[in-house]
């Protein structure tokens, strides 16, 4: 059974509408009306609350729901995604305040010099790949 039709079996179960439901999870009444139809799912927090709310598990709501479940991995991707490229912008960031602050030591090693060229190209190219799979 979908996700959909469980929400609104319990949704009805419990004695509400649409809009007594957007109202306690604070969402709009055709927020519900999608979740319900599928045009759109519910994220995580969202369905912690409803779960509450209709007083049914979790397991009960997300099992044997493939579309629901892919919904949550790729919400938590995006986080992750979203994390990584934080990473890479501020690790790129530090390499050109390195570069600004100790030029004359690192002009003056060629090690220096290699170490960070090679740096500052992995993590610009981690950079670009980051921003990439965002798109």
């Amino acid at each position: 059974m979908n996700i959909g039709v469980k929400l609104k079996e319990a949704r009805l179960q419990a004695g509400l509408t649409q809009e007594d439901v957007a109202e306690e999870i604070r969402v709009t009444r055709q927020t519900i009306s999608n979740w319900e139809t599928e045009k759109s799912f519910p994220d995580i927090v969202n369905v912690i609350k409803l779960s509450a709310l209709y007083n049914i598990s979790l397991d009960k709501l997300l099992k044997e729901d493939e579309k629901m479940i892919e919904h949550l991995e790729k919400s938590t991707n995006i986080v992750k995604s979203n994390q990584k490229l934080i990473i890479a912008i501020i690790a790129n960031a530090m390499m050109l305040i390195i570069f600004i602050f100790f030029n004359s030591l690192i002009i003056s090693n060629p090690y220096l010099i290699m170490g960070s060229s090679a740096f500052g190209i992995i993590s610009t190219c981690y950079l670009f790949y980051q921003i990439i799979k965002k798109i």
